[in-house]
């Protein structure tokens, strides 16, 4: 059975969201049609609405509707200190979790030369003059632990280091509250290898 045409767009747009394949966009648009047309209509808005006026801020590329962020906007944040995160979703983790109050350079992905991803679509020559006027003092690497995550942290801390800015890593090893018998081989060598004085 054929769907209207209507209906076949709202299906096919449904799928371009991360982890929506087509049984769940279909569920989805049935729910929005039967039961939500007040919540489609609202929905419909704030996409269109963010779509127009949400931005990258111009020195951490995080999004905003201004030129700068909240958070370079805010001049009691700690410019010297740089956090660089794979994703804006990283950059709220670190802020509802930790103290942290330095700054942050969002890289919106990371270093995949097979999928064409590389130095440029990854902001790095903001990062590069941020690094090049002298106001950064450390680099915290907070990408994944992925081969992409640490080839990109690398390229990051040699582009640091031609600059004389200070480089951290974020800590990777075994959760809080997690069993050794549990961890996977990877992060246990990970945990083993970077391990400090107690």
């Amino acid at each position: 059975m054929a769907f209207s045409p209507a209906l076949t767009r709202l299906i096919d747009a449904l799928r371009v969201l991360p982890g929506v394949g087509s049984k769940s966009a279909q569920r989805m648009a049935f729910h929005l049609l039967q039961r939500e047309r007040d919540g489609g209509r609202y929905l419909a808005q704030a996409v269109e609405q963010a779509m127009a006026s949400v931005q990258h801020c111009r020195a951490c590329r995080m999004f905003t509707e201004a030129e700068l962020c909240d958070i370079c906007a805010n001049e009691r944040r700690n410019g010297a200190l740089v956090c660089v995160v794979e994703s804006p979703a990283d950059v709220m983790a670190i802020e509802q979790n930790t103290d942290f109050t330095g700054r942050y350079f969002v890289l919106l992905g990371r270093l995949s030369p097979i999928d064409g991803v590389g130095p440029n679509e990854l902001g790095l020559d903001i990062l590069r003059s941020r690094l090049a006027d002298g106001s950064v003092e450390e680099v915290i690497l907070a990408t994944g632990a992925t081969v992409e995550g640490e080839a990109t942290a690398q390229y990051i801390a040699d582009l640091a280091r031609q600059h004389d800015a200070g480089i951290s890593r974020i800590a990777h090893g075994v959760p809080i509250g997690g069993e050794l018998e549990y961890v996977d081989s990877g992060t246990l060598s990970q945990a083993f290898s970077g391990r400090r004085p107690f």
